[in-house]
C-alpha cells in the first residue's frame, strides 16, 4: 500500500469495523438481567436490527450511494447520524427507545459496509492484489476495539462489569463520528446515474444479473456459507467452554481471536493466492475451511490442542470466500450498480444468513441436548455437510466467463 489513497482506504476499514466491534460482543450481557433486564424477546428484537437494515439497505441506502450521492458523502452522513444514534444508547434505559436507536444506527451503518468496499474497489489500481491488504484493516479495527473496553472493565466483575459495559456505546459512537469526518477526505467517488433505457433502481438492475447461472449459483453458495459462518459464532463459545473441551471461560475469547489473527495474515496473501488459483478454487478452499474446522469439532472434541489449532482456519474461511466474493462482485457487475450488488450479497452475509443460522442451529442444539449435555458430534456434522454441499455446488456449477478470470499478480 504505497499510494496515499490506499493508506486512506486502510484507515477507513479500520474505523469501519472498529465501530461494530466495539459494541457487538458486550451488548447482549448489558441487555440481560444484570443490566437493562430486557426480556429474551426484546433482546431478540435488538438482534434483528442488522437483519432489517440489510434488507432495507438494498432498496434505499445502497440505491442512494449508487445513483444519487457521492460515496464518501454518503459515508460521512451515515456515520454522523448513525454515530449520534448509538451514542444516545449510552443514556437510554427503556426498550422502545433503545431498540429505535439501534435500528436507526443499523439502517445507516450496515450499508456503509458495502459502500466502503465500493470506494476501495473504485480507487485501487489492482483490486485482486490490494483489496485483501486494505480489508485487513477491518480485522485489525475489530481487534483494536477490545482495548478501550479492557481498560474500562479492568478490575470489575458481575453486575458492576455489566453496568460499566454501557461505555461500549461511547466508544462506538465517538469512532463513528471520527469516521464521518475522515470520510470527507476519502477519494471522490461520484454517483453513477442510470443509462438511458435502464431502470433507475440500482438494486433492481443488480438483482437482474442473478439470471446469469454463475451468479445465481454464487448467490446460493453465499447464503449457505453465511449461514455456516454465523452459526460458528452461535455455537463455538459454549462448545469451547464445555466439559468435553475444557477451555476455561477467560480463555475462550483469546482462543477464538486466533482465527482473527489468522484472518489478518490470510488477507495479506490473498492477492498472491487469487492470482494463482483463480476465483473458483480460492472460494472452494474457503468453504472447505468450514468443513475441516467443524469436522475436527465433531470427531476430536477431546483433543484440546487440535481444537485450538484449527481456529486458524477462520482466516481461510473468511478471506478465501467472503473477501474473494467482494472482489468478484466488483469485477462481475457494472460500475453503476456495484454498491447495490455488494448490498445484495451482504443481505445474505449480514442478514438472511445470520437469521437462518439462528433458526437452524439454536433449535438444533436444543434438540440435541439431553440432561444439559450437547451431542456436539451430531450438531457439528450438520454444518460440515452443508459446507461440503456448497463446495460441490461451486465445483460443478460455478463457471464464470473467461473475461472474469483473476489477472496475474503485478508488482507496483
Amino acid at each position: 500500500m504505497k499510494s496515499p489513497a490506499a493508506k486512506k482506504l486502510f484507515v477507513m476499514m479500520v474505523l469501519e469495523f472498529f465501530i461494530w466491534g466495539a459494541w457487538l460482543p458486550l451488548i447482549w450481557g448489558y441487555m440481560g438481567k444484570d443490566g437493562l433486564a430486557f426480556t429474551d424477546t426484546q433482546i431478540t428484537w435488538v438482534g434483528t436490527a442488522f437483519v432489517i437494515a440489510s434488507v432495507l439497505g438494498i432498496f434505499f441506502s445502497n440505491q442512494f450511494a449508487d445513483r444519487n450521492f457521492s460515496a464518501e458523502k454518503f459515508m460521512a452522513f451515515s456515520h454522523l447520524v448513525g454515530g449520534l444514534a448509538i451514542l444516545g444508547m449510552y443514556w437510554v434505559k427503556d426498550f422502545p427507545t433503545f431498540f429505535g436507536l439501534m435500528l436507526l444506527h443499523s439502517l445507516l451503518y450496515v450499508p456503509t459496509i458495502s459502500v466502503s468496499n465500493s470506494i476501495a474497489f473504485a480507487h485501487l489500481k489492482n483490486a485482486q492484489k490490494e483489496f485483501g491488504l486494505v480489508r485487513m484493516g477491518g480485522t485489525i479495527g475489530w481487534m483494536l476495539a477490545a482495548w478501550p473496553l479492557y481498560f474500562v472493565l479492568e478490575g470489575k466483575a458481575g453486575a458492576e462489569a455489566v453496568a460499566a459495559s454501557r461505555n461500549i456505546f461511547l466508544v462506538s459512537g465517538i469512532s463513528s463520528l471520527v469516521l464521518a469526518v475522515f470520510s470527507l477526505g476519502l477519494p471522490h467517488t461520484p454517483p453513477k446515474p442510470a443509462k438511458a433505457g435502464e431502470s433507475g433502481f440500482a438494486w433492481l438492475h443488480a438483482a437482474k444479473f442473478l439470471k446469469k447461472p454463475f451468479l445465481l449459483v454464487l448467490f446460493i453458495v453465499t447464503f449457505i456459507d453465511a449461514t455456516i459462518h454465523n452459526g460458528y459464532f452461535l455455537m463455538a463459545g459454549s462448545f469451547l467452554g464445555s466439559e468435553t473441551v475444557g477451555i476455561k471461560a477467560q480463555w475462550i475469547m483469546p482462543v477464538m481471536s486466533i482465527g482473527q489473527i489468522a484472518e489478518i495474515l490470510t488477507m495479506a496473501v490473498l492477492g498472491w493466492f487469487l492470482s494463482r488459483m483463480g476465483w473458483k478454487t480460492t472460494m472452494i478452499l474457503g468453504v472447505l475451511g468450514h468443513a475441516a474446522r467443524f469436522a475436527v469439532f465433531a470427531f476430536m472434541p477431546q483433543n484440546q490442542t487440535m481444537i485450538i489449532l484449527v481456529q486458524v482456519l477462520h482466516g481461510v474461511c473468511y478471506a478465501f470466500f467472503f473477501a474473494t466474493l467482494y472482489i468478484f462482485i466488483d469485477a462481475a457487475f457494472p460500475k453503476d450498480v456495484r454498491s447495490s450488488a455488494q448490498g445484495l450479497f451482504n443481505l445474505l452475509v449480514l442478514g438472511l444468513g445470520d437469521l437462518a443460522a439462528k433458526l437452524i442451529f439454536i433449535p438444533l442444539q436444543g434438540d440435541l441436548t439431553t440432561n444439559g449435555v450437547v451431542n456436539y458430534r451430531e450438531l457439528f456434522l450438520w454444518p460440515t455437510g452443508m459446507s461440503l454441499a456448497a463446495a460441490l455446488l461451486l465445483l460443478f456449477a460455478f463457471w464464470p466467463p473467461k473475461e472474469l478470470d483473476a489477472p496475474a499478480e503485478v508488482s507496483h
